[in-house]
């Protein structure tokens, strides 16, 4: 048998083989992103933040570090307190200017 030929008919079974659906199993999808946060983190080693609220789970601040890091940050720190309602300002004042 050519190995051409062979490698075809190994690539289409292994592709028979292979579930069509990508889908998380429901225990994976609904599990919290963060499960420990970190309470004490400097903001100079923060690149960016993201924040997640889903219905199972609590408000998660998400700290992607210069380092490409990312650590669950507690969303009760000071500085991150004072960050939200900074921007929720920016925000309202933004939107009464239109």
């Amino acid at each position: 048998m050519d190995v051409k030929l062979l490698a075809v008919v190994a690539a289409l079974t292994l592709l028979a083989h292979v579930p069509l659906s990508q889908a998380k199993p429901i225990s994976l999808v609904e599990r919290c992103y963060c499960r420990s946060t970190v309470n004490s983190l400097p903001r100079g080693y923060i690149r960016e933040l993201r924040f997640i609220h889903t219905p199972n789970c609590p408000f998660q601040v998400i700290a992607k570090l210069k380092t490409n890091k990312e650590v669950c940050v507690n969303p009760e720190i000071r500085w991150l307190q004072q960050y939200l309602k900074n921007a929720i300002n920016k925000m309202k004042k933004s939107k009464q200017g239109n």
